[in-house]
C-alpha cells in the first residue's frame, strides 16, 4: 500500500498518537493486531487517559477555590418573600448592612418579591444560576409546606435549593385587635368557639409562615376562624388597627410599639421560650398544649451550586452575623436569636421542617390552591 496519510483533526494529545499510531501500523501492513498488541495499546491508552482526566481534576480544583475566593465582583441580589416594612424585609436589611464588608465591598440588594406566601420569590430564586449573585430568603412557607398547598408549583422544595446559612429565630406573639373584649387566650378561644367562622385573622398569604402558625393554632384550638390575606407583617398590624382584621401572629419586633402604646393586645406568645420584651405575655401553649413555634430565616440559592463557593458564602454571612451593630439589630431590636452555623446544619434543619409540616397542614385541613 501507498504511505498512509494522517487524517486531519486528529488531535495530538498522547492518547490520540498512540491511537492513530496503531491505526496507521493496520493500514500500512494490512494484517490484523494480535492480542497481546491490542492489550497493549488499550493498556497504555487507559493510562494516558487518567493522566489527562487526573491532570484536569488537580488544575479545575484549584481554579474553582479561586472562583470562590473572588466572589462576589458585582452585587448580589437577595429575594424576599414579603413586602417592604415585615420582619423579613428588616432582617434583610440588617443583615446586608454587614455584608459587603466581607463581600469585596460588593452590596447585598433587597428584592422584595410578595405574594402566594412566598411561592413567587422562591420560583423565580430556583430557576437562576446557581453562581451566587441570586439568592433567597428561606422560610417555612416556601421552603418547607408551599408543595403541600400549592397545586402546580413550578419547583420542588426536597430538591430546588442548596441551603447556605440559618440566620436566625424570630419570636411572634398572637395579637387580638383591643376594641375587642377578651383579655385572656382562653376568653377569646371559648367565644370563638360558640360562634364559628365568626372571627378572622389576617395573614400574608397560603403557605406564609403567618397563615399557617394561625392555621395551627385554630386547629389546636378546636376553632374555626377566617383567613384574611395581606402582603406583609406591617400590612397586616395596620389591619388590626383599623379592626379589619380581629387576630394575627406577628414578630414581636413588628409589633412591639403598638403593643406598648396598648394600639393591640398580646394574648400570648407563639414560643415557649420566655420574651423579655413582653414579660408578663404568657406562651399560647400554656392554654394551647403542643403549640410552640418560632419564625425562622435562612439563605438559600439555586440547586446545584459547587461547594467552595456555597463555603465562601456561608463564611461571608456567618462573619456579617458578628457585627456588633448587626447583631444589636437582630437581638435587641427585632428580638431574634442569632444562629448562624454551617450548610449542612441548615440543610438538615430545612429537612426537619419538610417532616414536620405535612401531617399539621392535614390536620388544620389546609387545601392546596
Amino acid at each position: 500500500m501507498g504511505g498512509a496519510v494522517r487524517p486531519k483533526g486528529i488531535a495530538s494529545s498522547g492518547a490520540a498518537r498512540i491511537v492513530s499510531a496503531a491505526a496507521l501500523r493496520y493500514l500500512e501492513n494490512g494484517q490484523l493486531w494480535q492480542d497481546d498488541e491490542v492489550a497493549m495499546l488499550f493498556t497504555r491508552l487507559a493510562c494516558c487517559c487518567s493522566f489527562v482526566a487526573l491532570s484536569i481534576a488537580v488544575f479545575a480544583i484549584p481554579a474553582l477555590a479561586q472562583s470562590a475566593a473572588q466572589w462576589p465582583d458585582r452585587p448580589v441580589r437577595l429575594l424576599v418573600s414579603v413586602g417592604a416594612g415585615g420582619a423579613a424585609d428588616t432582617l434583610s436589611r440588617n443583615v446586608s448592612n454587614g455584608f459587603a464588608q466581607f463581600a469585596n465591598g460588593q452590596p447585598l440588594i433587597v428584592e422584595n418579591r410578595p405574594g402566594a406566601g412566598g411561592v413567587i420569590a422562591a420560583a423565580a430564586v430556583a430557576r437562576e444560576k446557581p453562581d451566587g449573585y441570586t439568592l433567597f430568603l428561606a422560610e417555612m412557607g416556601p421552603n418547607a409546606v408551599s408543595h403541600m398547598l400549592t397545586a402546580k408549583l413550578s419547583y420542588d422544595p426536597h430538591t430546588a435549593f442548596t441551603p447556605i446559612i440559618h440566620l436566625v429565630n424570630l419570636p411572634a406573639v398572637l395579637l387580638i385587635r383591643p376594641a375587642l373584649p377578651y383579655k385572656s387566650l382562653a376568653a377569646y378561644i371559648a367565644a370563638a368557639k360558640q360562634t364559628p367562622g365568626k372571627f378572622n385573622y389576617a395573614s400574608a398569604g397560603l403557605g406564609n409562615w403567618t397563615h399557617l402558625y394561625m392555621a395551627y393554632f385554630n386547629s389546636l384550638a378546636g376553632i374555626d376562624v377566617v383567613n384574611v390575606v395581606y402582603r406583609s407583617g406591617s400590612e397586616m398590624l395596620t389591619a388590626l388597627l383599623r379592626n379589619e382584621a380581629d387576630t394575627a401572629i406577628i414578630t414581636v419586633s413588628t409589633s412591639l410599639g403598638q403593643i406598648n402604646e396598648g394600639k393591640v393586645r398580646a394574648l400570648a406568645g407563639a414560643s415557649m421560650r420566655p420574651m423579655p420584651q413582653l414579660p408578663d405575655t404568657p406562651p399560647v401553649g400554656k392554654t394551647v398544649p403542643g403549640f410552640d413555634v418560632a419564625v425562622w430565616h435562612g439563605i438559600a440559592a439555586p440547586t446545584g451550586m459547587d461547594s467552595a463557593l456555597v463555603a465562601r458564602i456561608n463564611g461571608v454571612f456567618n462573619d456579617a452575623l458578628r457585627v456588633p451593630a448587626v447583631r444589636t439589630a437582630i437581638t435587641e431590636t427585632q428580638a431574634g436569636d442569632v444562629v448562624g452555623g454551617t450548610p449542612q446544619q441548615f440543610d438538615a434543619f430545612i429537612k426537619s421542617e419538610l417532616q414536620r409540616w405535612p401531617a399539621v397542614v392535614k390536620a388544620a385541613g389546609i387545601k392546596p390552591e
